[in-house]
């Protein structure tokens, strides 16, 4: 995936379980995971169009791609996730970008403790 504003560039692997689920949702012998209404692989403008749609559809405007990727990473920080690993799957160059996240998680300091 080619990623804007300096961060670092990654391919995202499907695990055979995602790859086996998205399968069931499909025709027999479709030749793309992600398709559009005619059959044809989903364009990344494609899929903008579709999320904003839906989005519109459910209430809410101004749906777009970058918000799944906050998605991720809240989800990931509500995990635990470790920071280092979170930095790399959002291909952030500075950590910084990632920490931001952390600090919004909920619970976050539920264990903590003073010293002494």
């Amino acid at each position: 995936m080619h990623r804007a504003k300096g961060s670092v560039d990654s391919t995202h692997p499907i695990s055979g379980d995602e790859l086996r689920a998205l399968r069931r949702t499909q025709e027999p012998g479709c030749r793309f995971i992600f398709m559009n209404e005619r059959g044809a692989p989903m364009t990344a403008s494609g899929f903008r169009k579709m999320l904003s749609t839906v989005g519109a559809a459910c209430g809410l405007p101004h749906v777009h791609p970058h918000m799944l990727r906050h998605s991720c990473g809240f989800y990931m920080a509500d995990r635990r996730e470790d920071v280092r690993v979170m930095q790399d799957w959002l291909g952030h160059a500075n950590v910084q970008n990632t920490v931001r996240y952390t600090t919004l998680a909920p619970g976050r300091l539920d264990n903590a403790r003073a010293p002494g």
